[in-house]
């Protein structure tokens, strides 16, 4: 049985790990292939990103991953919203790296993303986005808070985005997106029962943004920036009526999609 990963990626090479098919960085980037990928020269096969006009010497932050991953979009929007220079280093799942030694090093349970500050070594998606804002709190735009009660308030809500939304939207991407990459049938007996799982969290949200600009308050935030892999995906199927048919959330999503940061992780996810 094919199996979703509702959090961050570890997409297998067996034969019925099709998913794996969608990750590999293979196809999205050239000259990348080697008969063994070796992390510890990451300079061989990494695509230096700038967030900024300098032109400088090569970032300390790496993060090892591929773009379409939606876990991986979620670490790439945090450095985007930082503004922050990284060393993006591909990972080709479809041919099991990510199960490879050098990467288990990383990230030993063979997830994507991974990432690394010097010689700092992080994995968890969300994980990454909190040390992102924390670290680098002066630069960019400001996604956390020093505030203890907002801070509580912001925390609350990246609670609900990992616990009470995405495994309801990662599994409807997974039905009507992933599942038509891979050949394979959608149930819509399975998305009108996730639809109505679904629904009842944004419900909750919309009485939210009644009151809110964003989850946590009047501005952005990374309770915000973690919902944008999901919105991104079911913006394109008929999912988005769930978003539509309430106006506080519909509004919010428009904002918070049309994002300069956010538009440069699409600009990387369609290379």
């Amino acid at each position: 049985m094919t199996r979703l990963h509702t959090s961050d990626e570890d997409h297998g090479n067996d034969k019925n790990a099709t998913e794996s098919n969608l990750w590999s960085p293979s196809e999205l980037f050239i000259n990348t292939q080697a008969p063994e990928l070796s992390f510890s020269s990451p300079l061989k096969i990494s695509i230096f990103v700038s967030s900024s006009s300098r032109s400088s010497v090569m970032a300390v932050l790496e993060v090892y991953g591929a773009p379409l991953s939606t876990a991986m979009m979620r670490a790439l929007a945090a450095l985007y919203e930082k503004e922050l220079d990284f060393k993006l280093v591909p990972v080709d799942m479809k041919a099991g790296q990510h199960k490879s030694e050098a990467f288990l090093a990383l990230n030993p349970f063979g997830q994507v993303p991974a990432f690394k500050d010097g010689d700092l070594k992080l994995f968890e998606s969300r994980a990454i986005t909190g040390y992102i804002a924390h670290q680098h709190a002066s630069k960019g735009t400001q996604l956390v808070s020093l505030d203890p009660k907002k801070m509580a308030i912001l925390s609350v809500w990246m609670e609900v985005e990992a616990h009470q939304f995405d495994p309801h939207a990662s599994k409807l991407c997974f039905e009507q997106v992933f599942k038509k990459m891979f050949g394979m049938t959608t149930d819509p007996a399975v998305v009108e029962e996730l639809e109505g799982k679904l629904g009842k969290v944004l419900d909750v949200y919309e009485a939210r943004l009644t009151v809110s600009n964003y989850m946590s308050g009047d501005c952005f935030g990374l309770a915000d920036l973690h919902h944008l892999p999901a919105l991104h995906y079911l913006q394109g199927t008929s999912s988005k009526k769930l978003f539509d048919s309430r106006p506080h959330v519909c509004a919010w999503v428009a904002d918070i999609t049309a994002r300069p940061a956010w538009g440069k992780v699409i600009a990387l996810h369609q290379s």
